[in-house]
């Protein structure tokens, strides 16, 4: 392999780890929100694209960095998605119907309700927001001057993945050294026996929604230094979300982020030698191969390999 050769493979590589990054953090909210209630949010991408609208808006009234508008949008969309689980969610899954998981319907009715809102007040124009930063980036070759191999790392994508670390990191700690935290995997994990030790299940439902909603809004914010917003976009990233969900494994947040770094390098290695036009087939095939091959998903496979079966 050339020196050219190995640094378009290293640079495609990079790309995908921090596409991944992000990718995980919309995994994240879903997963959550699937392993507590067993329900995909099939509004989880347009949740994402209210927090980007109002991120851009925040941006151009106020001059307020994107990055910023996440100490907005994160408690308004936790709000949000409470709200959405007690008075939306909550009555559909009392109802008795004749169609299964007929809240999964809600969730859809959700998104269409938001996406022709975001159309009529906003229009479908697509913005931006336009960063002094957006086409910055570091040279690793700044660091390693003998190096023959010449690799960036672009300023917008690098800050938006370690943000979302910090935010994957803080929501570990919330769920692990937390008694709120316990009572949400506890309910995740044992609804009936979770009801016996006193937790109150409808509002670890509510925080779980909300929570998966806060999650979805910081990655909005993020991603709106790197894309166009349109108020269609929110399908494109609940396609991303539902495809992490089930590479992870259904309900799993370890599974989530090894999905999520997964459908990032496998994207970025199919627009770099295939073709970008092809990302979202690449996408769609990850999907088919996982149900197929893996459809317990990753969060499977870290079992079986944790007990040894």
């Amino acid at each position: 392999m050339s020196a050219a050769q190995t640094e378009l493979l290293l640079q495609t590589l990079i790309s995908g780890v921090l596409l991944g990054g992000l990718y995980a953090l919309i995994g994240l909210g879903m997963a959550l929100i699937m392993g507590v209630m067993r329900v995909i949010n099939l509004a989880h991408g347009d949740i994402m694209m209210v927090a980007m609208y109002l991120a851009y808006w925040i941006f151009t009234l106020a001059g307020i960095d994107p990055y910023f508008s996440v100490f907005v949008a994160i408690p308004l969309l936790f709000l949000f998605g409470m709200g959405v689980q007690k008075f939306l969610i909550t009555p559909v899954m009392k109802v008795e119907s004749i169609l299964p998981h007929n809240q999964v319907i809600m969730t859809v009715g959700i998104g269409m309700v938001l996406s022709n809102l975001a159309t009529v007040f906003f229009s479908g124009n697509y913005r931006s927001t336009p960063v002094g930063y957006a086409s910055s980036a570091w040279y690793l070759t700044d660091y390693f001057k003998d190096s023959p191999i010449e690799l960036s790392l672009s300023m917008p994508w690098t800050m938006s993945f370690v943000i979302g670390v910090l935010f994957t990191v803080a929501l570990w700690l919330f769920l692990t050294r937390t008694d709120a935290g316990r009572s949400v995997r506890a309910t995740a994990q044992d609804l009936d026996a979770s009801l016996l030790m006193g937790v109150n299940v409808n509002r670890m439902r509510m925080v779980t929604f909300g929570i998966g909603c806060a999650l979805v809004a910081a990655a909005g914010c993020l991603f709106l230094p790197i894309y166009y917003l349109y108020p269609a976009l929110g399908k494109q990233f609940t396609n991303v979300g539902f495809v992490i969900t089930v590479l992870g494994g259904m309900g799993s947040t370890e599974g989530a982020i090894i999905g999520g770094l997964i459908l990032g390098l496998f994207e970025s290695l199919t627009a770099t030698y295939i073709g970008m036009g092809w990302a979202p087939a690449g996408r769609f095939s990850i999907f088919v191969a996982a149900l197929i091959f893996v459809p317990g998903g990753v969060a499977s496979l870290l079992r079986k390999g944790r007990f040894g079966r």
